[in-house]
């Protein structure tokens, strides 16, 4: 069942307390709900649940209380990309997504297959520029869209709103490669492999991110030869008719490249538990 994103901090708070993260009531303000996080300095160094950034960009319109989104692994819309240029060390896209343009301005954050981007220009009122580094193009599959391929697109995800999904920050981990689809009559299970760095942050049940939906991890093995993706790692995940017609999942073939971001919480545990 969805959850509102307090109880999320509530249950944050809970399990990590001050040394991760701590919420601060501000009262009431034009265009939030009052809460905001901010990170802070424990015993186990500065950290925060990707400090949260919990002040997002949907949230009205005091645009000083807005920072880069968080997201929440819903996808609104499957977009298309309408033009590309290549720059000297970055690319320019053009993506065409009448919803997440409907309100869309300069400096907010739409997520593109998972990739957290900000919006340069709204261009004709269905369609929206970003600008993307060659850090992102390298470490994502973001560099091999071109004009007409299908994409994932959300908003960053209101103070106010309900979570869907799981916390997703929209900083791509690593990607993955389609290794089988298995279709049933009311779903599709596909099989993904999964790069040696990230295998250690996915379990069963758990949540991961794959081109910017949250999914659930129905299994996990190893293979005793590196697999298509070149790793021994694999995960896959039962698609839902839904994701199935609404996400660019539902047509990535075998042999497709998707982007994967881990659950954030398990690379935090991990440093809290190295640093001591």
């Amino acid at each position: 069942m969805p959850v509102h994103l307090r109880s999320v901090i509530d249950a944050l708070l809970i399990a990590f307390g001050d040394r991760v993260l701590r919420v601060v009531w501000f009262g009431p303000r034009t265009g939030l709900t009052g809460l905001a996080t901010r990170l802070c300095d424990g015993p186990g160094g500065r950290a925060g649940i990707a400090s949260m950034r919990l002040l997002l960009g949907r949230t009205g319109t005091d645009d000083a209380t807005r920072e880069s989104g968080m997201f929440t692994g819903i996808v609104e819309e499957l977009g298309e990309v309408v033009a590309t240029e290549a720059l000297t060390d970055a690319a320019r896209l053009t993506i065409r997504g009448k919803l997440v343009t409907s309100d869309a301005g300069h400096g907010d954050s739409i997520a593109v297959n998972g990739v957290c981007l900000t919006v340069v220009d709204v261009v004709d009122g269905d369609s929206f520029t970003v600008d993307v580094m060659d850090e992102t193009l390298r470490r994502s599959s973001i560099g091999g869209l071109v004009p007409g391929s299908p994409v994932n697109l959300e908003r960053a995800a209101a103070l106010n709103s309900r979570l869907g999904g799981h916390l997703v920050q929209g900083h791509v981990d690593g990607t993955g490669t389609v290794l089988r689809r298995s279709p049933s009559e009311n779903w599709e299970v596909v099989r993904i492999s999964l790069p040696d760095s990230l295998a250690r942050y996915v379990v069963e049940k758990g949540s991961i991110t794959v081109d910017g939906v949250s999914l659930t991890v129905s299994a996990l093995g190893l293979d005793d030869e590196p697999n298509a993706g070149g790793s021994r790692d694999w995960f896959e995940v039962s698609l839902i008719p839904t994701t199935l017609a609404l996400t660019v999942l539902g047509t990535a073939p075998v042999g497709a490249t998707v982007n994967l971001e881990v659950d954030v919480i398990a690379k935090y545990v991990e440093r809290l538990a190295q640093r001591g």
